[in-house]
């Protein structure tokens, strides 16, 4: 088994809940999803990466957008925030993650 295979197939199957669970927080602009999660580089994703899910995220109804202009004078910024319809999905995805940990808990623990 190639574990950056493995690697890679877990981080894809997880950045959409990290992305949930950061913009539920805060509204979030694309480069600042993409400089949090380089601060964890398990997670760390370009931007050919996160702006297609963001997109994605967008046309499902999961997120809105806006834009912002910046304190700093520099351009308008494209925010992104949680929906409705985005917290009731993000509250499933923590409710199979929190079953997932425990399953694999269960499995560690066996004897």
């Amino acid at each position: 088994m190639n574990i950056d295979d493995w690697r890679s197939q877990l981080r894809r199957g997880t950045l959409e809940f990290c992305i949930l669970l950061m913009i539920e927080k805060r509204d979030c602009y694309g480069y600042d999803i993409i400089s949090r999660l380089e601060r964890r580089p398990i997670l760390a994703a370009k931007e050919s990466t996160i702006y297609p899910l963001l997109r994605r995220l967008l046309r499902e109804g999961l997120l809105r957008s806006f834009w912002q202009e910046s304190a700093e004078g520099l351009p308008p910024r494209k925010y992104y925030a949680l929906t409705e319809e985005g917290r009731t999905s993000l509250n499933a995805m923590r409710r199979e993650w929190s079953g997932l940990l425990e399953a694999i808990g269960g499995i560690e623990e066996e004897t």
